[in-house]
């Protein structure tokens, strides 16, 4: 029996299963999926927001601050890409700048430090591209943005070097209570444990009326993006938000990590993690970001693509213990990202005072490295070629990633299942082409590496078949 179980491996459980796993304590984490991060933590703005928009008093606003800072420590130790650029809020409107007045008092309220309201003329001074319309703009220097899916492989690795145990395609499908702890159901068996944690994102209301009766709803949002091309990159060096509505904070404008710009999302109910793009929603997210900064060509789209937000009827995150031992981590939507590492402290806390008890290892490891050819020296370029010749060959080139980066991800606590896994965990098809060029090969890889026999290669998750039947002369076709 397990000490803990945890329900989900997005952001928030990747974060609880990190955190937890410094101290002596046995964890299992369950996942549906084929790979960690795989809902709406790999499909958001990437932002790691400085705190001004939650109402003081609200766990949003405890714990995205918090988040925020332990965000910035996390990222430098697990190697995960990370920049404080800061974010403006555009006012367009007097009744913007009032909003504006108002965000400024509740950041204060919340601890955000370096607040300030400049002119429109300051701004633009900052920002040159931004529109001439804006009158005002809340600037927070202490936001960040980094690369989610690799926070959340990066917490989750560390976590599994640190013994514990991750079960992918294990979707939950029943909980039952034990006298000392909960049975779990699963698509592969059952796993017993004291206390569980429902990190489940999309799925935790369900998994909640698996152990206690309804208490909230799950409201989806889904929210559509433009992802555009490096040489707009430089288009703003900031997050440009608009003043936020009932449905969010809006469409925004933000420079990537990995050096392209992107906008969105908009915000739209929907029915489960429905993930698909439409013409309606995209255009008015090209229209929408295009009153912030007018000059983004979106000719330069590379790729457009949405997430769902798993907002709940409370406005809150639900940090609760639902049933003896069982604890609820839901309706973690923005600054979800930004507040795991702090949920996961608070929810560690919610177990201490149930009865767990928390020790810390004094071998807890905190420190991740990868390596990144093209970030490298040409001198370590040259001696690390030298000892190993699979770094020599380029795989992906528009985004410069060598075969020996490919190979080394099946060697990690956590290796890809699919195509998309290895492009999340070291960049192979996130660039101009989106894989036109390496999938094949690296689709090669994925199936010498893992032995698949050609007709198991996956795009994503289950089903997501690479390959469909053999023509004439045995090959088999994309």
């Amino acid at each position: 029996m397990y000490d803990v179980i945890i329900i989900g491996c997005g952001i928030t459980g990747a974060a609880a299963a990190f955190h937890l796993s410094r101290y002596k304590l046995s964890i299992c984490v369950l996942e549906g999926s084929n790979d960690v991060s795989c809902g709406t933590t790999k499909a958001n703005s990437a932002i790691l927001h400085a705190g001004y928009d939650p109402e003081p008093g609200t766990l949003m606003a405890r714990l995205n601050v918090r988040g925020a800072e332990l965000a910035a420590q996390l990222c430098a130790a697990l190697d995960v890409p990370y920049r404080r650029c800061g974010s403006f809020v555009a006012a367009f409107t007097e009744e913007d700048e009032r909003t504006l007045q108002t965000l400024l008092r509740r950041g204060q309220a919340n601890g955000v430090a370096g607040l300030e309201i400049l002119t429109g003329e300051a701004a633009r001074a900052l920002e040159p591209n931004l529109s001439p319309e804006v009158r005002a703009v809340l600037h927070a220097p202490t936001a960040a943005i980094c690369s989610p899916w690799e926070y959340c492989l990066a917490l989750a690795e560390t976590a599994v070097v640190n013994g514990a145990h991750l079960k992918l395609e294990h979707a939950v499908t029943g909980l039952e209570r034990m006298e000392q702890g909960w049975r779990v159901r699963t698509t592969q068996g059952d796993v017993e444990g004291r206390f569980v944690l429902n990190a489940a994102g999309l799925g935790a209301q369900a998994v909640h009326e698996m152990a206690a009766p309804r208490d909230f709803l799950l409201r989806p949002s889904r929210g559509q993006y433009y992802l555009l091309d490096k040489s707009e990159g430089d288009r703003v060096g900031r997050v440009i938000f608009q003043c936020p509505g009932p449905l969010g904070k809006g469409v925004l404008v933000t420079p990537t990590v990995h050096g392209n710009l992107m906008a969105g999302p908009n915000a739209e109910p929907v029915e489960g993690d429905d993930t698909a793009t439409t013409a309606a929603g995209l255009d008015f997210v090209r229209r929408t970001a295009a009153r912030s900064v007018p000059s983004v060509a979106f000719g330069a789209v590379i790729r457009t693509f949405a997430g769902v937000r798993s907002a709940t009827d409370r406005g809150d995150f639900i940090i609760q213990q639902a049933a003896p031992g069982f604890f609820d981590l839901a309706g973690i939507c923005s600054p979800g990202l930004t507040a795991a590492p702090a949920i996961a402290e608070y929810a560690a806390g919610l177990l201490a005072d149930a009865g767990l008890e928390l020790e810390e290892k004094p071998d807890f490891v905190c420190s991740r490295k990868r390596i990144r050819f093209k970030e490298l020296p040409p001198a370590e370029k040259a001696a690390l070629v030298a000892a190993r010749p699979e770094y020599g060959r380029i795989v992906c080139r528009c985004e410069t990633i060598t075969e020996g980066e490919i190979l080394d991800c099946f060697r990690r606590p956590i290796p890809p299942r699919s195509l998309d896994g290895v492009k999340r965990r070291v960049g192979a098809g996130l660039g101009r082409c989106q894989g036109g060029f390496c999938g094949p090969r690296v689709a090669e890889l994925l199936d010498r590496e893992l032995g698949l026999g050609g007709r198991k290669l996956l795009q994503e998750n289950t089903g997501s078949w690479l390959l469909a039947e053999e023509t004439k002369g045995g090959h088999s076709h994309v």
